[in-house]
């Protein structure tokens, strides 16, 4: 397993998410408006639609391109035909930055 500093947890707006590559991964982080943090995979399976861009509530991302729902903690699509999402470990160190563990 490789760890990444992606930098300070702040740089993601709470209710936000935003992509980093992490060597050749290409990863969304997302922050909760309650503080959770969760990584997936950067792009939607279906289209690709970029995920950092999508609305982030309820430990949820809906897609950008086309509505799809999934759950942060799992990656599991809520609704349509979605493939899961990948989903990484990721944490906030004492110094305030994020973490993350591929």
């Amino acid at each position: 397993m490789t760890t990444w500093n992606l930098g300070p947890v702040d740089r993601i707006a709470l209710g936000e998410g935003r992509a980093y590559r992490a060597g050749e991964h290409e990863v969304a982080v997302f922050r909760t408006r309650t503080g959770g943090l969760f990584a997936t995979q950067a792009r939607c399976p279906h289209k690709q639609g970029p995920l950092a861009d999508g609305i982030v509530g309820a430990h949820q991302v809906i897609c950008p391109l086309h509505a799809y729902t999934f759950d942060l903690h799992t990656g599991c699509p809520k609704n349509g035909t979605c493939e899961a999402l990948r989903t990484y470990e990721v944490e906030v160190n004492s110094a305030g930055d994020v973490l993350l563990h591929l």
